[in-house]
C-alpha cells in the first residue's frame, strides 16, 4: 500500500487542480487507516468540485474516523511545522559519557498525555476550511418529523440528453424548437415581445412512442433540471392532503428553477372534471393544478411545464387554454430514419451478423419505439436459445429477425383506430389536424 500512496502523492502533485484523483487518493488513505491525510485530500477535492457527493462522502467518513479517536485533526499551524508523514522527527543527541547532567525526560506517548478522551472533531472549522457546510456523521428522525421531507418529493435529475439523442422524428423536433425551446433560449427578444419566461407544452401520442424520452431531451436542451410527477407523488387518502402535495411539488419546482416539471400522464392527474362526481377528490386536484399553472400566489417564471397523455381527449380543456398547456405537439410512431437509429441502438450491444437494417425498416412501418426494442429482444431470443441448444454462441441473424416480425405486431394500431373516432367527431375546433392528416396519409380517416 506504502507504493501506492507514494505514486499518488506524486500524482497529485503534479495535476494538484484533478479533483477525481484527491478523492482516489483521499479513499486510499481512508484504506490504510491515515483518515487526516484523507480529510485533507477529500476537502480540496471538495474546494475543486464543490458538487462532488463522493468528495463530500469521503471528508464525512474521514471525520467520523477522527471523531472516534483514531487520528487527530491537524490545525494549519501543525501542518506547517509537523515532519512530513512517514520521517521521523528529530533526536536529542545522546548524553556524553561521563557527564553530570542527567538524560533529559522522554517525552511521554500522546495516548499519556492526559486522561482526556480522543478529541471530537471542530465541525466549524472543518466548515471553514472545505468551504461548504458539511453535514454531521449520523442524523436521526425525530418521531413528528416526516421522512419525504428530507428525501424529497420529486425525481430530480440533470438531463444530459439533447434532441440531437432523438433519431428522426424532425417535424416534431422543428415544432418544438419553433414553439418552445428557441422563444426560451432568447430570453432578451422574447420580453422585448412581451413572452414571459415561463411554458407549458402537451405531448401526446401512442403509448410507447418516446414521449418521456423527448421531455427529458427538451430539458437537456434548456440546461435546466428535470422534475418528474407521477399520479402516486400526489393522491393522498386524506381529504385535502392531494392538493396539498400538489402544492408543494409545484413549490419546489420554483424553487429549482430553471427546471422542467414533467407530468406523466397528465389526464390522470388533470381529468375531465365533468367526468368525476361532486363529491370526487379529483375535482379539487384539477382545479388546484389549474391555479399552480396560472402561478396564482406564486412566480412561474423560469419553470416549464411539460405533460405527456395518450389521451389528450381525457384532459380537462381547461388546461389546454393559453398560458396552460397551451402548445399541443403530437409524437408519433417513429419514422424510417427513427426506425433505423433505433434498430441499430438495439442491436449494437449484441452479437449480429448479416443484418440488413434497410429490410426490417421496411418492415416495420407503424411500430413504435417500445415495439421495436421488444423486436429486437425477442430475436435475441431466438439466437440465444439456438445457441444453447449447440452450445456456442450463435450471432442473430436476418430470418431471427424475420421469424419475430411474423410473430410481432405494432402496438398502435388500437391507439390509432380509438383517436379516429376522436379526430371525426370531436374535432371542431382543429386541435387534432395534425393527427387527422396521418391518419389520411395512411388511409385510416
Amino acid at each position: 500500500m506504502r507504493h501506492i500512496l507514494d505514486a499518488m502523492t506524486v500524482a497529485v502533485s503534479a495535476a494538484p487542480e484533478n479533483a477525481v484523483l484527491r478523492v482516489q487518493f483521499a479513499r486510499l488513505l481512508l484504506q490504510a487507516e491515515q483518515p487526516a491525510q484523507a480529510l485533507e485530500q477529500a476537502s480540496a477535492a471538495l474546494r475543486l468540485d464543490p458538487t462532488s457527493t463522493d468528495a463530500l462522502d469521503l471528508v464525512t467518513r474521514a471525520a467520523t474516523s477522527l471523531a472516534d479517536g483514531s487520528d487527530s485533526v491537524p490545525t494549519r499551524s501543525e501542518e506547517a511545522g509537523a515532519a512530513p508523514s512517514g520521517i521521523p522527527g528529530p533526536v536529542a543527541p545522546p548524553a556524553a559519557p561521563g557527564a553530570d547532567h542527567p538524560a533529559p525526560p522522554s517525552v511521554p506517548a500522546a495516548a499519556e498525555v492526559g486522561s482526556d478522551p480522543a478529541p471530537s472533531v471542530d465541525w466549524d472549522r472543518m466548515e471553514q476550511e472545505v468551504g461548504v457546510a458539511l453535514p454531521a456523521p449520523f442524523l436521526r428522525t425525530g418521531v413528528d418529523d416526516d421522512p419525504s421531507d428530507a428525501n424529497g418529493l420529486l425525481d430530480v435529475s440533470r438531463e444530459t440528453v439533447t434532441l440531437a439523442d432523438v433519431g428522426g422524428l424532425d417535424q416534431v423536433k422543428k415544432r418544438i424548437h419553433e414553439a418552445f425551446l428557441e422563444p426560451m433560449r432568447n430570453q432578451e427578444i422574447a420580453r422585448a415581445f412581451g413572452k414571459s419566461m415561463r411554458g407549458g407544452l402537451l405531448l401526446y401520442g401512442p403509448p410507447g412512442t418516446g414521449k418521456t424520452f423527448m421531455a427529458r431531451a427538451v430539458a437537456g436542451e434548456l440546461g435546466a433540471r428535470f422534475l418528474t410527477v407521477t399520479l402516486a407523488d400526489i393522491l393522498d387518502k386524506y381529504i385535502g392532503e392531494s392538493e396539498h402535495n400538489l402544492h408543494d411539488l409545484f413549490q419546489r419546482a420554483r424553487r429549482l428553477a430553471p427546471a422542467v416539471l414533467f407530468l406523466d400522464e397528465v389526464d390522470a392527474i388533470g381529468g375531465k372534471r365533468a367526468g368525476y362526481s361532486s363529491s370526487s377528490g379529483m375535482r379539487t386536484v384539477v382545479n388546484q393544478l389549474l391555479q399552480e399553472m396560472d402561478g396564482i400566489g406564486s412566480d412561474n417564471d423560469g419553470l416549464f411545464v411539460l405533460g405527456a397523455t395518450n389521451h389528450p381527449w381525457d384532459v380537462d380543456t381547461a388546461l389546454l387554454r393559453p398560458g396552460r398547456f397551451d402548445r399541443v405537439v403530437l409524437v408519433l410512431p417513429p419514422d424510417e430514419p427513427a426506425r433505423y437509429a433505433i434498430l441499430r441502438h438495439h442491436l449494437k450491444g449484441r452479437p449480429v451478423a448479416g443484418i440488413d437494417l434497410d429490410v426490417i425498416v421496411a418492415r416495420t412501418d407503424g411500430f413504435s419505439g417500445a415495439d421495436l426494442e421488444h423486436l429486437c429482444s425477442s430475436a435475441a431470443e431466438k439466437a440465444m436459445m439456438a445457441s444453447i441448444e449447440s452450445g456456442q454462441v450463435r450471432p442473430i441473424s436476418m430470418a431471427d429477425v424475420l421469424a419475430t416480425l411474423r410473430e410481432v405486431r405494432p402496438s398502435t394500431t388500437a391507439w390509432l383506430q380509438s383517436a379516429r373516432n376522436v379526430v371525426t367527431f370531436a374535432n371542431a375546433d382543429g386541435r387534432y389536424d395534425e393527427l387527422a392528416a396521418y391518419l389520411r396519409a395512411r388511409r385510416m380517416l
